[in-house]
């Protein structure tokens, strides 16, 4: 019925293996991808007037969290002599 038709052309990179599993370059190229978009979205939220409150917020809770842990670390040794 019909013949297939060589065109003399190589065959497209799908990104897929003839049994229909991705590549290793395709795997590596999507993680850099996702990791390139990342990368610039934090940067660009950095620089935004939100982005810093943001980030001055989270630096203000963890030097409250690390002064409550000294705090517990103080009462705790405290108990411990007494």
């Amino acid at each position: 019925m019909f013949e297939p038709v060589e065109t003399g052309a190589a065959p497209a990179d799908t990104g897929y293996t003839a049994g229909g599993a991705p590549t290793f370059e395709m795997v590596r190229e999507k993680i850099e991808t996702r990791f390139g978009t990342s990368i610039g979205s934090q940067e660009l939220a950095a620089q935004t007037p939100e982005g810093r409150r943001v980030e001055e917020q989270f630096e203000a809770r963890q030097k409250a969290a690390a002064e409550k842990l000294e705090e517990i670390r103080r009462s705790m040794k405290a108990d411990g002599n007494g």
